[in-house]
């Protein structure tokens, strides 16, 4: 199994992909981000649940995920096809990535059979 991407950093390429799909949102349909009449915040979910599904699908890495250097695969090494809309709809739900099993894996990655590791394996110095 490759090594599991630290915590730190799946949450930040969470971050980013959320700010992503917040502007997205608000360029399409020209409103603003915060305020009263701010996007609503189902459509920003939305945006972020079909902009990561088919990322992970399709490259095996979000916007988020490639600026800090990971991505998903599936058992095989490659991306892990449409199980990523699965695995980014239990994302939305927020709880099943902070359910971890021993490895580090979140439920989300356990039900889609999947990984989060980097993208160029870390090397240790010997």
């Amino acid at each position: 199994m490759p090594e599991i991407a630290g915590f730190g950093r799946r949450f930040v390429a969470l971050l980013i992909d959320w700010v992503v799909a917040m502007l997205s949102v608000s360029l399409l349909t020209s409103t603003p981000i915060y305020g009263p009449d701010a996007t609503a915040s189902a459509w920003v979910l939305l945006a972020f649940w079909i902009e990561v599904s088919v990322l992970d699908a399709t490259l095996g890495f979000s916007i988020g995920k490639r600026v800090v250097g990971i991505c998903v695969v599936g058992p095989n090494g490659r991306p892990i096809g449409l199980r990523a809309f699965v695995r980014t709809a239990l994302v939305c739900l927020v709880l099943p990535p902070l359910l971890q099993n021993k490895e580090g894996r979140g439920l989300h990655d356990v039900v889609a059979g999947s990984v989060i590791t980097y993208i160029h394996p870390r090397t240790t110095a010997e």
